[in-house]
């Protein structure tokens, strides 16, 4: 199982971007989705998560800014950034709690990051 991101790149400040996520592999169901990011000398911080029925839940800092969605058909995960700010500068990762076919138990797995950097 592997878990795919893209979109990220340069934006100014009050710009948008789009990430996208897409796993792939032996899968059989997948629960959680979400997105996490690491900005410079920080920890990993969750920004957005979404449940297969499409609850969502966000940091403080990004609500009414970002907004994360999934298409449960592709095994897909999105995170739609508008109003970027410097300090959403980071590298932002993909994050899905997955049960593979054959298997009883789900574990976490993670895309490979895809940096977003804000300019003021």
């Amino acid at each position: 199982v592997q878990l795919q991101a893209s979109g990220g790149g340069l934006v100014q400040a009050g710009g948008s971007l789009r990430l996208s996520c897409a796993a792939s592999g032996s899968i059989f169901s997948i629960n959680v989705m979400g997105w996490y990011r690491q900005g410079p000398g920080a920890q990993r911080e969750l920004v957005a998560s979404i449940t297969s029925a499409g609850s969502t839940n966000y940091a403080d800092s990004v609500k009414g800014r970002l907004t994360i969605s999934r298409d449960n058909a592709k095994n897909a995960v999105y995170l739609q950034l508008n109003s970027l700010k410097p300090e959403d500068t980071a590298v932002y990762y993909c994050n899905a709690e997955i049960r593979r076919n054959g298997a009883r138990l789900t574990h976490d797995y993670w895309g490979q990051g895809t940096l977003v950097t804000v300019s003021s």
